[in-house]
């Protein structure tokens, strides 16, 4: 088992020799990185493609077809009149790109929030601004039916029934590069407003409700370096497996703009809020199962750096514990594969060649195996960077990124990880 004074270790698992690194940071020789699964870039130029988001449904019930988002520039903000379009690969017809529909609400982190519908065999929705307002489309891809829901949707209920939304205008205000442009925050001068934060929002009736407002988590439990003039917003919504309860980032913006969080867990109505992460630093994070929840933290069990820790859906957390010191990235977007055996992952720009590595760990044995390293050109950062956000697929087949190829620009690329598992 790599520890953080070992470099690397190769195993043969299924007849395909895997590179398994630590947290060392070392580059990889040509040599090692032939030892890679199989990749494709699956879209392609001039124009440019990417997904977002790591906790969204990228790929349809039969793993055959891949959501995507076209644009044709790069390298700066988006702009209220630039629209992007909305698309799938088809990855049994020589990746072949369908053109669905288009958006006028999007950011570079996240997109326009496209994702499958949970539940539905064929159903798909994004966000989009209709006039003074930010709504939802919903579309059935293959009877070619939509219709609007007159509010955005961050996350969607695992029935595929209900979803969940901050506000976005506030979110543009406060942290460029996750909100959307177009709409003005109407609260922008009000620290903590009542009129708005979480919104519950019926997939089926399209009628939306305040369920829990900025003012009221502004007063919930001890804020960390409570300051004068510190600005509240929510971020980052996730329903549990269930659909019992989900969470969100309770976040705070100082006047130097720097900022802390909480990571909150709450009732779909808004009711039973548990500060789990309390302490300000909170960050990336997924349910394991329907009472546990993997997030990055720091200042924990002795550990004053960020690291991954398992938190119990409590308040304060529970029993927590720390997963893969020194192996799984402490900074990486996660998420667990199906049974919970694996936890996928990724790492930001690393070295001076600014690589970036989507690994998969081993939670039983502690091992880290690197499943690819992307070179991130220096023209990718702040807010239009290109991050990984690996997302895989319904039969764990494959894991779809994010990343640079060559001229093209961002695009998505497939990795085959089937014979690793």
């Amino acid at each position: 088992m790599p520890t953080g004074t070992q470099s690397r270790r190769d195993f043969l698992r299924n007849g395909m020799a895997v590179t398994v690194l630590a947290a060392s940071g070392q580059l990889l020789t040509a040599a090692e990185k032939a030892t890679f699964p199989p990749s494709r870039v699956i879209t392609k130029g001039p124009r440019h493609h990417w997904f977002g988001y790591y906790d969204k449904l990228q790929f349809d019930p039969t793993s055959r077809f891949v959501l995507s988002m076209e644009v044709p520039f790069e390298h700066r903000s988006p702009k209220a009149d630039d629209i992007i379009k909305v698309g799938l690969v088809d990855l049994e017809e020589n990746d072949r790109w369908t053109e669905l529909d288009e958006s006028r609400a999007w950011n570079w982190q996240q997109g326009c929030m496209l994702q499958w519908i949970p539940g539905a065999k064929s159903k798909i929705l994004w966000n989009d601004r209709d006039g003074d307002r930010f709504v939802c489309r919903i579309l059935d891809v293959e009877s070619g039916n939509g219709r609007t829901i007159s509010h955005p949707v961050y996350a969607v209920s695992p029935d595929g029934k209900s979803g969940v939304s901050p506000d976005f205008r506030r979110i543009a205000d406060v942290r460029p590069g996750y909100g959307y442009t177009g709409l003005l925050d109407p609260y922008t001068d009000d620290l903590a407003p009542n009129e708005t934060g979480i919104f519950h929002v019926d997939l089926e009736t399209g009628k939306s409700k305040l369920i829990i407002s900025l003012e009221q988590i502004s007063q919930l439990g001890e804020i960390p370096n409570q300051q004068p003039g510190i600005k509240h917003y929510f971020n980052h919504l996730l329903f549990s497996p269930d659909g019992s309860r989900f969470i969100a980032l309770h976040r705070w913006q100082y006047p130097n703009g720097s900022r802390l969080t909480r990571l909150i867990t709450a009732r779909p109505d808004g009711s039973d809020i548990r500060i789990v992460i309390p302490n300000g630093y909170a960050s990336h994070f997924i349910w394991r199962d329907s009472t546990h929840i993997l997030s990055q933290s720091k200042n924990l069990l002795g550990n004053s750096n960020w690291g991954d820790f398992l938190f119990e859906d409590k308040v304060g957390g529970g029993d927590v514990k720390e997963i893969g010191h020194g192996v799984l990235d402490p900074g990486g977007h996660l998420s667990y594969l199906p049974g919970n055996e694996w936890i996928l992952n990724d790492t930001y720009p690393k070295g001076a060649e600014r690589m970036q590595t989507p690994h998969l760990y081993h939670v039983k044995s502690g091992r880290r195996v690197d499943i690819g390293s992307f070179h991130l050109p220096k023209a990718y950062t702040g807010e239009w960077r290109v991050d990984t956000h690996p997302r895989f697929s319904p039969n764990s087949r494959y894991v779809c990124i994010d990343a640079p190829s060559g001229n093209d620009g961002r695009q998505l690329h497939l990795i085959d990880i089937k014979g690793m598992l």
